[in-house]
């Protein structure tokens, strides 16, 4: 206890002396200042004949004058440093900023005030066409894997960024479901010719399309049909922002432009994890289908691994209540590679549970990505990594993994959905990256 009393004092000595050094040397600075301008004056402001003594005499004092008060000034700015306790600061660094200036943010304080404008200045107009009963502004369902889409359909109009004035609109919401489409049974080709009819229709009624040819105006999908039922229309997929689950920029999808929506399985059927490190005892986990290739080639090397528990199927019920989401609770590291698409629900369930998400795909543009830092949280592979993936695993201190696990905790609200929506969360977060590229607009 004393120990580490003295040390602190010593601590703080030292960063008072290191003030009262600076504050010797600026008002030394000073002084000499003065006496160099005092010479400089005397030399070069020599009376000539034709000024009376009397006259130089009140000029040099008056420019004196001047002087000092200038370093009188100086002076009191310096002696009003305060010597700040270090903890002392840090307290009052977290009550102003908190996590939002945690360096997990690319840029901590310009998300923090942008998102501020955002919140006081951003107005999206949703069109009012559609008939609701169909395909039209209310989603499928608030539950599944595709749950994404339905609650930002609910969230927007919750919100306060609902504008019912076009005119104070900063962006326009297309509000088509193409996964309300798929659950009856709509065909890829009826999809097509629905959001072409729905689209052309808004552009023909309204002025506010043919602005921008479309670059102010959105659409949310979570289901990959929703990206199919789009090809129709080329101008669409081009100049829209596009919100999409599966945000693939191998296959069309502009990262600057489109926006990654989180595809969160909600409700959780656990509650949130984290701050357990001590039971995290297990290196690594998956189970799941052998839906893509990736999938195959991570089962077919790891299976049988001792220490990577890897099922090439889902957990069975019969084996118990809730076992596929208690092994998150168990596991340091969660492995999430890419299905059918690049994207995948287990990256939302892993972040919610507690355990670091590892992801293992190609060409996958990550929810936030322009906002957050996922390698402070997460573990980003290569596809082509899977056959090292337990060396890579265990090449990892259990400092480095505490860090990742203490970030991840911090960023669990932005891939929550909420209804009615609070700050920060998934539907903020969306909201956040659709108000960063209304910027790019051009009228």
């Amino acid at each position: 206890m004393l120990m580490s009393f003295t040390v602190k004092q010593t601590q703080q000595l030292s960063s008072n002396h290191g003030l009262l050094s600076l504050r010797g040397a600026l008002l030394t600075l000073a002084i000499l200042t003065l006496l160099s301008f005092t010479f400089l004056s005397l030399k070069y402001s020599t009376p000539s004949p034709q000024v009376p003594i009397t006259k130089f005499s009140f000029y040099f004092f008056f420019q004196q004058k001047k002087i000092e008060k200038k370093i009188n000034f100086l002076v009191s700015k310096i002696s009003v440093v305060k010597l700040v306790d270090p903890e002392v600061k840090e307290r009052n660094d977290e009550e102003e900023g908190g996590e939002e200036f945690s360096d997990i943010y690319h840029s901590p304080r310009v998300f923090k005030l942008n998102y501020a404008e955002m919140m006081e200045k951003f107005k999206v107009y949703i069109y009012p066409d559609g008939d609701p009963k169909t395909f039209y502004q209310t989603p499928r369902k608030l539950t599944g894997k595709y749950a994404s889409e339905g609650y930002f359909f609910q969230n927007i109009r919750e919100s306060r960024f609902r504008t019912l004035d076009p005119d104070q609109a900063h962006l326009f919401f297309i509000p088509i479901s193409c996964h309300k489409m798929r659950g009856k049974g709509t065909s890829y080709d009826n999809m097509t010719i629905i959001v072409q009819n729905y689209v052309e229709g808004l552009i023909a009624k309204y002025p506010y399309w043919n602005r921008t040819l479309g670059a102010d105006h959105f659409f949310v999908t979570c289901h990959d049909v929703g990206v199919r039922a789009t090809e129709g229309l080329p101008f669409l997929i081009k100049n829209t922002i596009r919100a999409v689950c599966s945000p693939s920029y191998d296959v069309g999808f502009i990262p600057h432009k489109d926006v990654a929506l989180p595809q969160v399985l909600q409700p959780f059927a656990l509650p949130a994890g984290g701050n357990d490190i001590e039971n995290r005892t297990n290196l690594g986990f998956w189970a799941g289908h052998r839906n893509s290739k990736i999938r195959v080639i991570l089962a077919r090397v790891w299976e049988n691994d001792t220490e990577l528990d890897i099922s090439n199927n889902r957990i069975s019920r019969a084996t118990g209540h809730l076992v596929y989401q208690k092994r998150f609770y168990k596991t340091k590291f969660c492995i999430c590679p890419g299905g059918s698409q690049v994207n995948s629900a287990r990256i939302a369930d892993s972040i919610h549970y507690g355990c670091i998400p590892v992801i293992l795909s190609n060409y996958y543009d990550l929810p936030f990505n322009d906002i957050i830092d996922w390698r402070k949280f997460a573990v980003v592979l290569k596809e082509s990594d899977v056959y090292q993936l337990k060396q890579i695993l265990k090449n990892i201190s259990h400092a480095e993994f505490v860090s990742l696990h203490n970030n991840l905790v911090k960023i669990q609200k932005h891939f929550q959905w909420n209804t009615p929506p609070i700050s920060y969360d998934a539907f903020h977060m969306v909201m956040y990256d659709l108000w960063l590229r209304h910027f790019t607009i051009k009228y």
